[in-house]
């Protein structure tokens, strides 16, 4: 047996492993994307009263806690029967861009960046972000700049910069005031010029690159409204891989649409279409679903993106450029909605009483992809079953698929060397993967990548 390992990988968020198998002639027979961690919150939640989920869930991570916290408290707007008046949703947006500018930057600027600005093949010790920041300060700068933006969005409207805690069952529990709505004008404005200028570096980056690598073809699965990109509110759109449509899905009707399942050498869930068709979500399958941005920056960004990938675009690569044209959007979007006069409106939530539904299903796109809550309560609000899908899961076949595609192109002679194995890397951060989200592990697991020599007669690879 042949071993390569490569730890820690870098630039991913969690923990996860690539295993390659080898035939005898030292090529490629398989490979898959490996996360070996145990999942606990949907146990741990079985107990808890259901108003505490909002509070519970964000700490699943510290990248994506908003986007948990939305989606908890908009399953509890169902089990308790009421829904959030004008202002309480609109805050509850605000909210979300400000995860979406936050992680959308943090990704694209550090984590997939050094990879297309400094060359895939450069050392490892500089294609970083400390290498990027001295390749490029000003750009360096700037990212920092708009990341500061949704970090100060996120506490200035969930209460706390990591773990938000105001959006709670039937609305927010605090209003913006006016001199926060102010200060958040001014980020915003600023955020959004960097994000302009920036998209003349984003429509460059995968110039010469070859966007056939990581090749899957699948489905897609993402919200929209009217066609409209919307994070928050509106229906999910299904679309086959040919961009036919199969239908669209609310709150607890996604069983009659998805379903989940396990293979043998993960631990991370996979979701797929009922039927067996494999589907992916994110930004690319949003781009693929919606008509427009509903922004004007965005949307020219949005034709131009099209005119390159067509309308369903399959290319993993293309994440890239489509989780930028989301970020400008995101900034666009915020300065509509602190511009808004009624964003500082003071009714904010709808009175809640006693359970209404024992069951509650809250969806909103997370930045990595659709986000499913699925709680199942007793009489007295106590969570008796709680279900979890997030976009990593949904996303892992595309991400299996894709490091198999990618070690049959770079593995040679049964070696891979360390550029070889950055190249499979960076199909998996195309996704963005969050393992943080999609498990839990106690200690350091670092990922590691392995090249497994199989023999004549092994029954066992």
């Amino acid at each position: 047996m042949k071993e390569i390992t490569i730890s820690p990988v870098t630039r991913i968020e969690g923990h996860a492993g690539v295993k390659i198998y080898l035939d005898d002639k030292g090529e490629v027979d398989s490979a898959h994307f490996q996360v070996v961690e145990l999942r606990g919150f949907e146990k741990f939640l079985v107990g808890a009263s259901i108003e505490e989920a909002p509070r519970i869930t964000p700490r699943i991570c510290g990248i994506c806690p908003a986007a948990h916290h939305l989606a908890a408290a908009k399953a509890t707007d169902l089990i308790f029967g009421v829904e959030p008046p004008a202002t309480g949703k609109k805050l509850r947006e605000l909210l979300g861009i400000g995860q979406f500018i936050h992680s959308h930057a943090l990704h694209f600027f550090m984590l997939a960046a050094p990879d297309f600005i400094l060359g895939s093949d450069s050392p490892p010790e500089t294609r970083n972000v400390i290498g990027l920041a001295r390749h490029s300060p000003d750009l360096a700068k700037k990212a920092i700049t708009v990341r500061k933006f949704g970090q100060r969005l996120t506490e200035a409207v969930g209460g706390k910069p990591i773990h938000p805690v105001n959006a709670i069952p039937g609305g927010m529990s605090a209003p913006l005031t006016e001199g926060k709505k102010a200060e958040l004008l001014v980020m915003a404005h600023e955020a959004l010029e960097i994000a302009r200028g920036g998209w003349d570096i984003a429509r460059g980056l995968l110039d010469g690159v070859d966007t056939s690598i990581g090749a899957v073809t699948t489905g897609f699965m993402g919200m929209t409204r009217g066609g409209l990109h919307t994070i928050c509110d509106g229906p999910v759109a299904m679309l086959r891989a040919d961009g036919g449509r199969i239908g669209s899905f609310s709150g607890q009707e996604y069983t009659n649409f998805i379903e989940e399942y396990s293979e043998d050498w993960s631990y991370l869930k996979f979701a797929r279409f009922k039927g067996g068709d494999y589907y992916r979500v994110g930004p690319l399958a949003r781009l693929n679903i919606v008509e427009r941005m509903g922004t004007e920056h965005a949307d020219a960004a949005l034709a131009e993106y099209r005119e390159r990938f067509g309308t369903v675009a399959q290319a993993t690569l293309a994440y890239h450029l489509a989780r930028y044209i989301e970020f400008l959007s995101s900034c666009e979007r915020a300065v509509q909605l602190l511009s808004d006069p009624g964003i500082t409106g003071t009714e904010i939530r709808a009175p809640v009483g006693a359970v209404v539904n024992r069951r509650g299903v809250g969806i909103i796109e997370a930045p990595r992809g659709t986000l499913i809550h699925d709680y199942t309560v007793d009489e007295n609000g106590i969570i008796e079953r709680c279900n979890l899908i997030v976009a990593t899961c949904q996303n892992n076949y595309g991400m299996d698929r894709g490091v198999e595609d990618m070690a049959r192109r770079v593995v040679e002679n049964g070696t891979l060397t360390e550029g070889a194995a950055n190249r499979i890397e960076m199909i998996i951060r195309a996704y963005d993967p969050c393992i943080s989200c999609a498990t839990h592990a106690i200690g350091r697991m670092p990922l590691n990548i392995e090249c497994v020599q199989k023999t004549k007669g092994d029954k066992t690879c």
